[in-house]
């Protein structure tokens, strides 16, 4: 029986000709990477070890992000450990404030990610790189601690859906639409511990960053990764941010999947997940009128370049809907600056928004846009779990950032397909 590519990859990491799901292997790690929140617990597991210096310099980052710039002093104490960490380590990649960005966005851009590589991090959307053809996964903090130690990890090899894409995107849909939509088709634990793969003609219709929004949220489906195959748009991407030669792996004709999922991009609408999981999507044929107080634009699921440029497109000689708080944070100080010199930041500024340094922020109810009791908020995040954002009693909306800027320029969550008509 043949490989997917998933099963590949790994097995040129472990040192096996073949390997099949269920199998256990221990596989050689070409990046290791934490957070402010999940570095500082495995800086301590590391230092139990016994351990004076990490496998690699070069292979272990550490991204502030998550309480950064510092939120309180507690938030500050977690970076400092990771500073003085790194510089004790003379890590070679770490990214602090003026420097950093939300870590999912920042490593593509920095090209520490190319396809074939096998990635761990400590935080579950680590699964993002795998719209650049590599297998990667998020992992606990223990787990980071030992990688830096050794530069190896310990997987069960994933068996896999097959997730075959058709047609094209139509316009102001994008690739949050389309994993909300398959996450509503499949449910949360749909792909449970499984690898999705994507392939198809229908990749072409896909930008890199629709492939990252969408890869980023394979864990919302219960998935151990998600990867695409490599096309030519991936090379030109990995090579344009500087990353490092490419390996290409592609699923063998008669791999095995445990499923196979067609997915017609042309018909996928405009997708909103109602609280409180991403498997509540829901298209506006049965969407109500429901008034929002908040909206949220960024994060490492749609806080790219190409996210803001949607966004503005859609507030552009528009305003923000009266009381409504609309709040844009751009991925990365590269996204930022970019932005500000496309008057993006203009834009929404003029719209009645305020703009963000780079910070996870209230995606995971940090700071910058906590919720209170009963608030709505429109957010291009990729959770919307009990309190995620704040107040148990506050509900998200997952969406696009095509129907969050319709949304926060009417006040309620809206098409922007309807908004662009008016």
């Amino acid at each position: 029986m043949g490989m997917t590519m998933t099963q590949k990859i790994l097995a040129a990491h472990s040192g096996n000709d073949t390997v099949s799901a269920g199998q256990l292997i221990l596989a050689d790690l070409d990046l290791v990477l934490g957070n402010d929140i999940t570095s500082p617990v495995a800086i301590k597991e590391f230092r139990r070890l016994g351990k004076d210096s990490v496998f690699s310099k070069d292979k272990i980052t550490m991204i502030m992000d998550h309480f950064a710039p510092n939120k309180d002093i507690k938030a500050a104490e977690q970076c400092r450990m990771c500073r003085d960490f790194c510089g004790d380590m003379d890590i070679s990649h770490f990214y602090d404030v003026g420097k950093m960005g939300i870590e999912h966005a920042l490593i593509p851009e920095q090209g520490l990610v190319t396809a074939g590589n096998a990635v761990i991090g400590a935080d579950s959307h680590t699964c993002t790189y795998g719209a650049l053809g590599a297998f990667s996964t998020g992992v606990g903090s223990t787990d980071m601690a030992c990688a830096m130690a050794v530069g190896k990890a310990w997987f069960k090899v994933p068996a896999a859906v097959k997730i075959e894409l058709k047609g094209s995107l139509r316009k102001y849909v994008s690739g949050k639409d389309v994993i909300l939509h398959i996450i509503g088709r499949i449910g949360v634990d749909g792909a449970l511990y499984k690898s999705m793969e994507f392939t198809g003609e229908g990749l072409a219709s896909l930008s890199v960053a629709d492939r990252l929004c969408i890869a980023n949220m394979a864990v919302e489906a219960g998935a151990k990764n998600g990867i695409f195959e490599v096309d030519e748009l991936t090379l030109d991407y990995i090579r344009s941010h500087g990353g490092a030669e490419p390996r290409i792996f592609k699923a063998d004709p008669d791999a095995e999947y445990d499923s196979v999922l067609s997915v017609d991009l042309s018909e996928i609408e405009p997708t909103v997940a109602f609280p409180h999981l991403p498997e509540n999507a829901r298209t506006f044929d049965s969407i109500g009128d429901i008034p929002i107080d908040q909206v949220v634009i960024g994060s490492c699921t749609n806080g790219r370049l190409e996210d803001l440029i949607a966004a503005a497109e859609i507030m552009k000689d528009r305003k923000c809907a009266d009381g409504v708080r609309v709040i844009i944070i751009p991925a990365t100080q590269q996204v930022y600056l970019d932005a500000m010199e496309m008057g993006l930041l203009k834009i929404f500024i003029k719209s009645g928004a305020v703009v963000s340094t780079p910070t996870c922020g209230p995606c995971l109810g940090g700071h910058m846009g906590i919720l209170a009791e009963g608030e709505r908020a429109v957010a291009t995040t990729n959770r919307n779990f009990v309190g995620r954002m704040g107040h148990t009693g506050s509900e998200v909306y997952l969406a696009s950032p095509a129907v969050a800027a319709a949304s926060a320029v009417t006040g309620k969550i809206s098409s922007p397909w309807e908004v662009v008509k008016a």
